[in-house]
């Protein structure tokens, strides 16, 4: 008999300016709307209410930081955590219907953006494994599709894309549409041996 792979919804909010009560509704909509099992939220300061297990790094200054929401209909038992005092990054292992994963949530700083993430990638590479998805925002656009026209494709960059093919990464949203010309700067990645649910390529 062929083992059933639990499915869960894995989404990617970038939040920023929710203290106007319209983006906050708008928000809690769509999260009620496409109920997703994990939500990654980028920017952020508030606690969401309705969920229970609720995982937050944000740093020292009045900034928005990250958080990983786990949705209260999602089997999950968290096992370990870890993140950086600046807000930057946070990392969740659990088990969902014993099925191993692991989360990453990333927001990259404007300055120095490839070279950050390529160095938080190769630190926590030990970490990372076949049931990891790592999704957020780069702010670091990592093809000719994704790049606006005034763009290069830097030095940094190229180190930051042979990272992750070293480190078999595989974006998917490339994946799946490796023609769309839109700019992209909410990266998706995951093992390239882990199967994984064709994204949602919704119009904003």
């Amino acid at each position: 008999m062929n083992r059933i792979v639990p499915h869960i919804s894995i989404v990617m909010l970038n939040v920023n300016g929710q203290n106007a009560p319209l983006k906050r509704y708008r928000m809690a909509e769509w999260i009620r709307i496409h109920q997703p099992s994990v939500c990654c939220l980028q920017e952020t300061q508030h606690i969401r209410k309705g969920w229970k297990k609720i995982f937050h790094a944000n740093g020292h200054q009045k900034q928005g930081g990250i958080a990983i929401h786990i949705s209260d209909k999602t089997n999950f038992k968290a096992t370990a955590v870890k993140k950086d005092k600046e807000g930057n990054y946070i990392m969740i292992k659990g088990l969902v219907q014993q099925e191993n994963i692991t989360v990453l949530n990333i927001h990259t700083p404007n300055t120095g953006a490839s070279t950050f993430t390529k160095q938080l990638l190769l630190d926590l590479r030990n970490e990372i494994d076949g049931n990891t998805v790592i999704l957020g925002d780069f702010n670091t656009p990592l093809t000719a599709l994704d790049r606006l026209s005034r763009q290069k494709l830097n030095k940094e960059k190229m180190d930051l894309n042979y990272t992750l093919e070293q480190m078999d990464l595989k974006d998917i949203y490339r994946t799946f549409y490796p023609t769309t010309t839109e700019y992209i700067i909410s990266t998706w990645y995951i093992l390239q041996d882990r199967p994984y649910d064709r994204p949602q390529n919704e119009s904003q």
